[in-house]
Order: structure tokens, then C-alpha cells, then sequence
């Protein structure tokens, strides 16, 4: 008898999209268990190579500041589109390395964790400690601060940083994959280091401020919109973001803090100051009612919705973007 021929198997190999979609839910898994690394985190190791680099171009000069920004962000997307071309010939080697890369990049889980030890400081009255835990959240001064202006500035914070240190980065893996994240958190880490309004950095960080702006449009839109569907009532939170979106100097923090502002029910924006510097900013949402210590777990929970809104619609874009774009290669 004639053996019989071996069937052909009908498994298919993952594609690359969807390896890299496998991978960016693992890392945020990874994210929501463990939040950040306490010890040798990739950002931390960055920001210290970053800092040594400025000590030697540092020229109070936009020019010097513009190359200084190219050669860190530069640096951080070869290394990543190389490490992909390498590791990511293999679905395996692909999924791992876009879990690996997600993990690093996101940041969701310790900002929740430190926005809610400065909401139980404030729950038991320990205004000291509040005020001592919240440099570790944003930049401003908190020796002068109230309770209630500590709770706001906690609201601003998880609502700008949901943008910032969640969604934006998935937007970017979904454009781009694993070096479009790796890339993107270079560009927000630099901001963070360079890119504010101090004699120092007035001209060194401009470029650095400007691509960090440029970088984050399409993430803080999509925040917006994903905070108004994770909102409990969605209309106030649409109205509120709608209107008062783009009175923020920022063009992209007021997105989600109007949005937030509306979803949590409060009112944001007004006065802050940041040491020396004071801003008078306008007020979101002026019609709703003060923000209260009770409010910043309220804050956390939207917080924590939008970033899992954020997983599903970032990894489903990246799988159909690849799709059409393998189709339109075929064609």
C-alpha cells in the first residue's frame, strides 16, 4: 500500500503584528502586577546617560539643545529598531521583546501607587507627609499648600500623566511597534529633564519640549476620548473637555485634564506654583465643585479604565494597521 501522505498542518505561524500585540499585553500585565522596577530601571539608565551628555553639550543655545535632543532620542530608536530587526525575526523573540519594551515604558501602575499614599496622607490628616510624598508625583512646590490644593494637584497629575505615561506610549507602539515605543519614552523623559521653563533650560530644552508636544498630540486626544467613555457620566465629561480642552497652555495636558475634570466631576486648574515660579492657569470645568481628598481614588479608578481602554484599541490599531498595510503591499 501507498503510505499515506502527511496532512499539511493547518497552524499558522503569528504574525508579526499580532506577536507584538501578545507581547504589549504582557508587558502591560506586567505593569499592573509589579509597577516599576525599584532597582536598574531602563528609563532610570537613560535619564543618567542623558544627564552626563548635557554636562558636555550644554550651550545656552536652541541649536545645541536641538542636537542634544537628536543624539539621545536617535540613540534610543537605532538601538530599538536594531534590537527588532534582530530579536524580532521570530514571533517568540518578537512577543518577548514588545513585552520586555512595554513594561519599561509604561508607568500606570506607580503613578496610581503614589497618588493613592498621598490620598490616604491626607485621609488621616497627616498634611506633612502629603507634602512630603508629592515631589514625587509633579514638580511643584508644596510647602505652601493646603489639603485641598494638594488633592487637586494630584487629580492634574494622574490625569496627565495617564496621557503621558500610559496611553501616549501604546499610541506609539501601535504606530510603530517596539521602537516606537522605546522612542517615545526617550522624547517624554527628555522633556522631563530639559524641557521646562528655567533659566537653564529656556533655550537648551526648547527642541526637546517641542518634539515631546509634537509627540504627544494623537495620545492626548485618544485619552480624551477614552476618558469620556470610561466616565460615569459621559456627557459632562465631553461637554467639559470640548470647551475647556484648549484653554491649557499646554496642548496637550489640557486634553485629559479637561476630560478628567468632567469624568471625575471637578474642578481643576487655577493657580500653581513650581519653586520661584508661579502660573496662573485657566480653571476646568469652573462650574463643578472643588476637589477633595476622596476624589484622587476616584481619579486612580478612571485612571487604571482609560489605560485598559488604551491596551484594547492601541493593540486591535496595530494588528489592522499591519494588516492593511500588508494588504496595500500585495496589491
Amino acid at each position: 500500500m501507498t503510505p499515506a501522505t502527511p496532512r499539511a498542518s493547518t497552524t499558522r505561524p503569528l504574525t508579526r503584528a499580532v506577536a507584538f500585540a501578545l507581547g504589549a499585553v504582557a508587558g502591560y500585565a506586567a505593569d499592573a502586577r509589579f509597577g516599576d522596577p525599584r532597582r536598574g530601571h531602563p528609563v532610570a539608565a537613560f535619564g543618567d546617560a542623558a544627564t552626563r551628555l548635557e554636562r558636555r553639550l550644554w550651550r545656552d543655545d536652541r541649536t545645541a539643545g536641538a542636537g542634544y535632543t537628536a543624539l539621545c532620542v536617535g540613540a534610543v530608536a537605532t538601538g530599538a529598531l536594531a534590537l527588532d530587526r534582530t530579536v524580532g525575526r521570530r514571533p517568540l523573540g518578537r512577543a518577548a521583546l514588545a513585552a520586555a519594551a512595554t513594561w519599561t515604558v509604561l508607568g500606570g501602575t506607580s503613578l496610581t501607587r503614589e497618588a493613592r499614599a498621598i490620598g490616604r496622607s491626607l485621609a488621616a490628616d497627616d498634611l506633612a507627609a502629603a507634602r512630603e510624598r508629592l515631589p514625587h508625583l509633579c514638580g511643584r512646590d508644596p510647602s505652601a499648600l493646603d489639603g485641598q490644593q494638594i488633592a487637586r494637584a494630584v487629580v492634574e497629575s494622574v490625569a496627565e500623566n495617564t496621557a503621558d505615561a500610559v496611553v501616549n506610549a501604546l499610541t506609539w507602539g501601535a504606530l510603530a511597534g517596539t521602537p516606537g515605543l522605546l522612542a517615545f519614552r526617550a522624547v517624554n523623559t527628555l522633556d522631563a529633564m530639559v524641557g521646562h521653563r528655567s533659566p537653564r533650560y529656556a533655550r537648551f530644552g526648547w527642541a526637546s519640549a517641542r518634539l515631546d508636544d509634537l509627540a504627544g498630540w494623537p495620545g492626548a486626544r485618544l485619552t480624551a476620548l477614552l476618558t469620556v467613555a470610561a466616565a460615569p457620566e459621559p456627557r459632562t465629561a465631553w461637554r467639559v473637555w470640548r470647551r475647556d480642552g484648549s484653554a491649557h497652555p499646554s496642548p496637550n495636558a489640557g486634553q485629559a485634564e479637561a476630560a478628567f475634570a468632567g469624568a471625575v466631576g471637578v474642578r481643576l486648574g487655577g493657580t500653581l506654583r513650581y519653586g520661584e515660579r508661579e502660573e496662573h492657569r485657566p480653571v476646568l470645568g469652573a462650574e463643578l465643585r472643588p476637589v477633595t481628598a476622596d476624589d484622587i481614588e476616584r481619579a486612580c479608578a478612571l485612571s487604571r479604565r482609560v489605560g485598559a481602554l488604551a491596551l484594547g484599541t492601541t493593540v486591535a490599531g496595530h494588528v489592522l494597521l499591519r494588516a492593511l498595510l500588508a494588504k496595500r503591499g500585495r496589491a
